[in-house]
C-alpha cells in the first residue's frame, strides 16, 4: 500500500525545483498533498493507513474517538480516515480545526465536535511536517477545545526537523506514513 501511496503523491503531489515554504525556508522541491488527499484511490489509500494506526492505538490502551487537525491540509485526511473506520463497531469521527475562530455563532475554533464529548481522546491529522509549527498549533487548539491529543499522523515528514519539534514540544508520538526519503530518485 505505502509503494502505491508513494507513487500517487509523486505522481500528483510531488514537485521539484525552490520554493519557499510557509515557514519562509527555500525548499529544492515542493508537496502539495491535497492533490493526492482529493483523490478518490489516494483517500481511500490514507484514510486506510491512518485509520491501521489508530487500531494500533486503540490495542495500545487509547480510546481513540477521533481525527482530524489544523484546515486545510487535515480536512481530507481525517475525513478518509473516518470513511476507513465507518463499517467498523467503533468508528472514529473527523473533526477541524479552523485556522481563526468561527465569526460568528459559538466562535468555536473546532467544528465536528458535537460528535467529541470533551475529553475525547484523539489523532492529529497533518498532511505536510517541515517544522512542525502547524502541527504545534493543531495541538493547542484541539487541546483548549476539550480533546485529548494522543498521537500525530502526518502524511509526509519531509525530514527537516519537525517531527523532532512536535514529540519533543508536544509528548506526543508522531507517525509519518510517508517519508522524504521515499521520494529518492524521483
Amino acid at each position: 500500500m505505502t509503494d502505491r501511496l508513494v507513487q500517487l503523491l509523486a505522481e500528483l503531489s510531488w514537485r521539484k525545483g525552490p520554493v519557499t515554504l510557509a515557514s519562509g525556508k527555500v525548499s529544492d522541491f515542493y508537496i502539495d498533498c491535497k492533490q493526492t488527499a482529493l483523490n478518490a484511490e489516494g483517500a481511500l489509500l490514507i484514510g486506510a493507513r491512518v485509520w491501521e494506526r489508530i487500531q494500533t492505538l486503540r490495542t495500545e490502551g487509547h480510546d481513540i474517538r477521533g481525527v482530524g487537525g489544523l484546515t486545510l491540509g487535515a480536512d481530507p485526511i481525517g475525513l478518509a480516515a473516518a470513511l476507513a473506520s465507518a463499517s467498523s463497531n467503533a468508528p472514529v469521527h473527523a473533526f477541524i480545526i479552523r485556522k481563526e475562530p468561527k465569526g460568528h455563532g459559538t466562535a468555536a475554533w473546532l467544528e465536528g465536535g458535537a460528535n467529541l464529548p470533551e475529553g475525547s481522546k484523539v489523532v492529529i491529522a497533518e498532511d505536510v511536517i517541515t517544522t512542525g509549527g502547524s502541527t504545534l498549533k493543531a495541538i493547542t487548539r484541539a487541546r483548549e477545545s476539550g480533546l485529548v491529543p494522543v498521537a500525530v499522523s502526518v502524511l509526509v515528514d519531509r525530514q527537516e526537523g519537525g517531527l523532532e519539534t512536535v514529540e519533543s514540544q508536544s509528548g506526543l508520538p508522531v507517525y509519518p506514513l510517508v517519508t522524504r526519503e521515499d521520494f529518492d530518485g524521483i
